[in-house]
């Protein structure tokens, strides 16, 4: 029977991983309108045979289960019930690492057509004697015949003093005096001289001959180029040339151009490059998948306006964009993003402060994470052999998950990093893939078939194939025990495979702690991921951390993360500037101008006073190193000034050990981030409500079933299966048993307590 839900009233988030997509969403209780129900839906990501694309497969559930009318797969979606739609995909990340971009031509200043080929000669594998170099890629190289320089050089112990002079227009009212000055004109040499963004002298050598530019691109074009790239010589600082060969490629009909000037104005050519040409390769496929995604929904999503129904993407830095500002370059980290944000604002303790290490094991990947009051974000990261610059969430990521192959190879037991995916699955998916980390954890009674989604063979109807699996491990075993002289049992070596699966997971949570001076040990465990729940306690165990928190939503809490996530605006622009006493008036004059701007985008998309939080940054480095920190400023002085000069001494002591106190300090970009709120408060801190609940131990007759599961103490036959749905809050569950519902699957190993709140599991190991 059909409900009669409130137009613009539904909430639709989801996230497309590399196995499952999970859809949550809410929408009022008819009931009591002013609380809201949440829906969960999982299903592959992929299933051609049943349907083109998960997200829109999963909103037309959801669809159909609010509303309660019949939908059919392959309609057009009505959006009138739909408040918001929130994505996050894996799409241009999965396209990175398969080497299944757009092709596309990289246009850059005539002598550096080998540039982004050279690269920076890092070489992080020293010892390897066959070193394999990524290809690059873009297809092709158009060289521009145009040149600009920097007036002056780095090292000039009087830069200042020698540096042109401009007035408040950009007009010269002093020419350069320092060496190399031909004593003619306001430079070196001849060229017309103009204030660059970052405030230093430009010379413009040559400018480009744009009849000849339209020439090389129209041949491109009729090659079948339609993607390209831009990157010239201190475009960062004078992006007029970049800007002019934009326009006109967009005239030719390119229909991607990514300007490296544009994407992101940062000093070196190098990962700026890089970084344009990644865009270029991957913003098309995005687009691409977009478009076919809004193809299944009337033409109200996609008219951009904040009115409802409106679609937001997650971003790589944690923030929402909305289609217009959404690339390539920033959905690299579209997913992973998305569980960061859910597991930060559901754990975190503004009073306790304990910082918290997110685990989350997915079914192609686990990836790690670390949230000590604000999300820790890097400006420069390799994926795929690829360095790009642009601002990420800190996410270490391995290939061991749920979908992980598991293989015995030259004696060892391997998990990862190949990966059995969504299609064919593992061996239990009755696809025929291959052995995988979900077969393990069936064969060890750590899955519960009867609970697990039936989503599976022809039919999407049936469940998890145990024979399968088992068949598959018998052989394994054999294989393992004609080589080995102490015979193991079967048991034994799946659950070597676990060991094995578990001590990968761990290696990237100690490079975000151990590595950088945090002690692990100190650390809340915050687990999600659709196999976290099986392998936290026993990860807990091996890091020294004694308290779990898996959310009530921990499968799905990249979707849920989603409907927490803030509208995210942010303005950069270049600088080269001493910091100095001269000079903060002048930053904190950009960095105002800049705020304003940010302000006014944030009020056009719908956020206002409170609503908006101001981040103000500059991207600073000592005199004479090439290492450039962003910082946030400590607390304002009595003036009201921002301490910009200590938190870069504090960031840089605590990240490289010492202080180059003789240097001065550069300033090489200013930065601010606005931040919209789109919720008010999540309530109370689960550690706040853990201390004022009454526990009450749970009696094994409560259990739904028992069911032999084995631990690294041996098989306990009779573990209690309790049903998550049929707990009550203040309930303590105690090791071993698992607790299971529709979607997850949390192993409590023997010896560790279990606590029910409102929102967790909240879950304790025994001191060792």
């Amino acid at each position: 029977m059909p409900i009669a839900v409130p137009d613009k009233s539904i909430r639709i988030c989801a996230d497309r991983g590399g196995t499952f997509c999970d859809v949550h969403a809410s929408y009022p209780d008819p009931e009591n309108p002013e609380e809201r129900k949440d829906i969960v839906v999982k299903l592959l990501s992929q299933d051609p045979g049943n349907y083109n694309d998960a997200p829109t497969e999963g909103i037309r559930r959801i669809l159909e289960i609010v509303t309660g009318e019949k939908i059919e797969r392959g309609a057009i979606l009505n959006t009138d019930k739909i408040d918001y739609i929130r994505l996050s995909t894996t799409v241009a990340t999965n396209a990175l690492l398969e080497r299944k971009g757009q092709k596309h031509a990289l246009l850059i200043t005539k002598g550096f057509k080998d540039l982004l080929l050279i690269g920076n000669q890092s070489r992080p594998k020293i010892f390897d004697l066959n070193i394999r170099r990524p290809a690059p890629l873009y297809s092709t190289v158009l060289e521009v015949d145009e040149r600009v320089t920097l007036v002056g050089y780095t090292s000039d112990p009087h830069a200042e003093e020698h540096a042109v002079q401009f007035d408040d227009d950009g007009n010269i009212t002093r020419g350069y005096r320092g060496k190399g000055w031909d004593g003619v004109g306001d430079a070196e040499g001849p060229g017309k001289v103009v204030r660059g963004l970052s405030g230093e002298a430009v010379r413009i050598m040559k400018e480009p001959d744009l009849d000849a530019v339209k020439a090389d691109l129209q041949r491109l074009y009729d090659d079948g180029y339609r993607s390209l790239a831009i990157v010239l010589v201190h475009s960062y600082t004078y992006p007029v040339h970049e800007e002019r060969i934009a326009e006109l490629a967009r005239a030719v009909g390119f229909t991607q151009v990514s300007a490296s000037s544009q994407l992101l104005p940062m000093i070196k050519m190098v990962p700026r490059g890089v970084s344009s040409t990644a865009d270029a390769y991957l913003t098309p496929i995005l687009r691409q998948y977009l478009d076919g995604f809004f193809s299944g929904f009337d033409a109200k999503l996609k008219d951009g306006r904040l009115v409802s129904p409106r679609v937001e993407f997650m971003g790589s830095d944690g923030g929402l964009l909305d289609l217009k500002n959404f690339s390539g370059l920033k959905s690299i980290l579209s997913g992973p993003a998305g569980g960061v944000v859910g597991y930060a604002l559901t754990s975190w303790d503004e009073d306790k402060r304990h910082p918290i290490i997110g685990l989350d094991v997915g079914g192609t990947s686990t990836d790690v994470s670390r949230f000590d009051g604000r999300y820790e974000v890097v400006y420069e990261t390799t994926t795929a052999g690829v360095t790009i610059q642009s601002p990420q969430l800190d996410i270490n990521t391995v290939a061991a998950g749920g979908g992980s192959c598991l293989t015995f190879r030259n004696g060892l037991f391997l998990a990862g990093p190949d990966s059995a995916g969504a299609e064919p699955g593992p061996a239990c998916y009755r696809k025929g893939g291959p052995l995988a980390v979900t077969d393990a954890n069936l064969m060890l009674g750590r899955l519960v078939p009867d609970y697990f989604p039936k989503i599976f063979g022809k039919s999407e109807s049936e469940g998890l194939d145990v024979e399968a699996s088992r068949v598959a491990f018998e052989k394994v075993a054999k294989e393992i025990n004609d080589t080995h002289e102490k015979k193991l049992s079967l048991d034994e070596i799946i659950y070597g495979f676990i060991k094995v699966a578990n001590e990968t997971m761990c290696r990237p949570i100690r490079a975000l702690t151990e590595a950088r001076g945090f002690a692990t040990s100190k650390h809340i465990l915050a687990s999600f991921g659709g196999a976290g729940g099986q392998h936290a306690c026993e990860i807990a165990q091996l890091l020294g951390i004694k308290t779990i928190l898996i959310h009530r939503y921990s499968s799905i809490l990249s979707a849920y993360g989603l409907a927490l996530a803030d509208r995210a605006f942010e303005v950069q622009e270049p600088s080269s500037a001493f910091y100095s006493a001269q000079t903060r008036t002048q930053l904190k004059s950009r960095l105002d101008a800049i705020e304003s701007r940010v302000r006014t985008e944030l009020k056009e998309q719908g956020f206002d006073g409170k609503r908006v939080r101001v981040e103000r940054m500059l991207n600073m480095r000592f005199e004479g190193t090439d290492t450039a920190l962003m910082i946030l400023p400590e607390e304002k002085d009595g003036d009201g000034n921002e301490d910009f000069e200590a938190a870069f001494k504090r960031v840089y002591k605590n990240e490289f050990g010492f202080l180059l106190e003789t240097k001065s300090i550069i300033v090489d970009d200013i930065k601010v981030r606005g931040i919209g709120k789109t919720f008010d408060s999540l309530g109370e801190s689960v550690f706040a409500e853990v201390a004022k609940l009454t526990r009450k131990p749970v009696d094994l007759s409560r259990a739904a079933m028992t069911y032999s599961v084995y631990f690294d103490t041996g098989r306990v036959d009779d573990t209690p299966v309790y049903e998550l749905d049929k707990l009550d809050i203040g309930d303590e569950v105690e090791g071993p048993a698992m607790i299971i519902d529709d979607t997850q699957t949390i192993v409590v190993i023997p010896g560790a307590k279990a606590l029910l709140t409102r929102k967790h599991l909240y879950i304790e190991l025994e001191k060792r």
